[in-house]
Formats: structure tokens, sequence, C-alpha cells
């Protein structure tokens, strides 16, 4: 019951925690150590300790698992603000305003997945063919969910076509079940969001025959391209990355050369730590520190599946508030570059578009949006 609570209880705990602090403001005074509901450390207890604290008490829900952070309204710039992108799909910058959110904390990982085919498998919902992995109800086999190793090299994934189980493969004697799904299209991720939300209670967002989303329910959906770009830059406006203007690799996994000036890191190609030398060199997730809203990963890694179907010209009418994409188009859009982009791929504003049913790849993931408003 608790998953549709609606915004007027969420009103009320707002306001409650507002008091909660006007009594702290009202019952203290400037003494020489700072006050204990002093939030924001400038020894005064102000606004910003009032919002702040409302905040906090808003996004500790009892009814959202703790893998998903809370991502807060807000306007921002979305696009290309510095001028450096390599597509002009990135332009014009447009103001967009966002509803608050919760999102993944982590790209989805190669054991999260698992779970996901191994219930599947069991009731019946899912079939293996040829070791890719198809709905059931789908005959003709068009919309692949994801590939298993017994199909291609880079999937981690294995397969067990007599015990009809999925596990997690170790590569070069590394367990993968903590670097992120690869090998997964967009049929595929869409799918584990509706099965996220049913095993927790929450309305499934896609009709699986259709592959529309109802953004009126209460459950898993992949993030909007707006929804996606707005919290990867962690509340910082017009950078170039989640956390700043240069990148290294202490800040992410990818491919680092010297083409590019804001590319500082003193290690030069893939990242030195999960170079390997067998694709696909992903990194466990949360291997990097996370951006200003609780987000690991949003540069590099993999790319990540968005809801958006792609249009080149979008930006040029999106609406302002809440946009969902385009009606119509044969690829959906990506984002944040993966453990071989360049540093320019790794950019928040960076897009990149691919036929939702594309999978044999080792560099494309996804992380979900919940969306209890």
């Amino acid at each position: 019951m608790c998953r549709f609570r609606s915004n007027r209880t969420r009103g009320m705990m707002s306001t409650l925690a507002l008091v909660v602090l006007c009594y702290l403001f009202l019952t203290q005074s400037a003494p020489a150590a700072c006050p204990s509901a002093d939030l924001t450390g400038d020894c005064f207890v102000d606004f910003e300790d009032f919002a702040l604290m409302a905040a906090q008490w808003l996004t500790t829900d009892p009814c959202v698992p703790n893998d998903m952070i809370y991502i807060p309204d807000g306007e921002f710039e979305m696009g290309d603000h510095l001028g450096d992108g390599y597509a002009d799909d990135e332009l014009p910058i447009h103001p967009v305003l966002l509803d608050s959110f919760f999102m993944s904390k982590f790209e989805i990982t190669n054991r999260q997945y698992c779970d996901y085919l191994n219930a599947a498998i069991l009731a019946g919902d899912i079939k293996v063919v040829g070791g890719i992995v198809y709905a059931l109800s789908h005959g003709s086999n068009s919309y692949p969910y994801c590939d298993t190793h017994s199909y291609d090299a880079h999937s981690q994934i294995d397969y067990n076509d007599v015990s009809e189980t999925f596990s997690v493969r170790t590569k070069g004697g590394r367990d993968m079940s903590d670097d992120p799904m690869v090998e997964v299209s967009w049929y595929g991720a869409v799918a584990y969001c509706n099965w996220r939300s049913q095993e927790q209670d929450y309305e499934q967002c896609y009709n699986l025959s259709t592959w529309a989303c109802d953004f009126s329910k209460k459950g898993y959906h992949l993030a909007t391209e707006a929804e996606w770009e707005y919290a990867a830059r962690g509340g910082l406006s017009g950078r170039r990355f989640p956390w700043g203007d240069t990148i290294s690799h202490s800040q992410a996994n990818y491919y680092s050369n010297s083409s590019y000036s804001y590319d500082i890191s003193p290690t030069r190609g893939s990242h030195p730590t999960w170079n390997d030398g067998i694709p696909p060199r992903t990194s466990p997730v949360g291997s990097f520190a996370a951006n200003g809203y609780g987000l690991y990963d949003t540069a590099g890694n993999v790319w990540e599946w968005c809801n958006d179907r792609y249009d080149s010209d979008y930006y040029n009418y999106s609406p302002t508030p809440n946009p969902t994409g385009p009606a119509a188009g044969t690829s959906r859009v990506l984002r944040g570059g993966f453990w071989h982009s360049a540093a320019t791929v790794c950019r928040v504003a960076t897009r990149l578009h691919l036929r939702p049913d594309f999978r044999p790849n080792y560099f494309i993931g996804f992380r979900l949006v919940l969306d209890l408003n």
C-alpha cells in the first residue's frame, strides 16, 4: 500500500520536517559550538538546513529499495554547453523541468539479471533458442532479450539446458557477478523492469506486446533521456562530466588518449585495473566515486539504454516539462559511454542510438527509474 503514497502525504511529511526544524531553529541561539541542527556546516540553522532535512526525510522511504537513489525535482539545461560535441544532435541547449523520481544507484549487474532469468524461466515466461533468450509468448522470436555465453563469448551469463538454469560466469578467474549486465537488448531491459515491478509489488509500466510505457504507472521503467542526463549531471550545471570538466582513470572506466585536452589521465589506453585483455573490460559497479546525487558509473563502464526513441531533431521541439521522447522512431537512445569509449563519448550530453533488438555486443547495459509520484 505504501508504494502509492500520495503527493499530499509527501507534503505532510515535508511540512512535519520543516516544523521540527523551525522548532530547533527557534530554540537554539548561536553558541560557540555549531547547533546540532546545522546540516550545512556554516554554524547557523537557516532555510538551507530546513530544506536539506526535509529532503533527507522524504528520501528515507521504507517502500523504496535501498539501491534506489532519490533524484529531486528541478530544472536544468539539457545539451552540450561547451561546444565540443561530435554530433549536432546535442543541440540546441534547452531547459527541461522534471518531477522527482528514484534511479538505481548502480547499473544492473549480471547477478541481478541472472536472478530475473531464473525466475522467468521457472515461471514459463522465457525460452532459450540457440543460446538467445526470448519471451515464450513471442513465437516468431522477433524480440531477443539477451545472449548467453553459448551464443556469444562476450556474454557473462551461462545457461545450462539440462537443469534449465542461468548462472554468472567467471572471466579470467574473476567473478563477474557485480559487473554490469551486457549483451542485453532494449526489450530485455524492459522485460527486467516489469519483472522487478512485479517482484516488489509495484505496477508494471510496460506492455510487452506493444512495448509502450505507461508513465502513469507506479513502477520501474527505463530512464527517459531527460531523466538520465539530469540525474547523471548530479546537480552540476553545464559541466562536461558528472563531476566537472576533466576526466581521468581515477574517475571512470574508459579509454584514455591525448586527443582531448580535458582527458588528463596519467595512464592511457584501457583502464589499467580492468584491462585483462578479455572483453568486456567492465569494472564492478561502484568502483569509482558517486556523482552529486549518489549515482555511480554514469560515465564509462557500459552504455545505458533509455526509454526514448531517437530523433536527431528532437531537441528543437522537446516539451519543457517531463519529456518522454518522440512518438515514433526505429531506434532507442543510449547514454553514458563504455569502457572502450574515448573521453568525448563519456560526456553527459553524448547521445547514441541503436535498434532495440541490438544485443550481441559487450558494451550496453541499463539502469532503472522508479516513479512513485
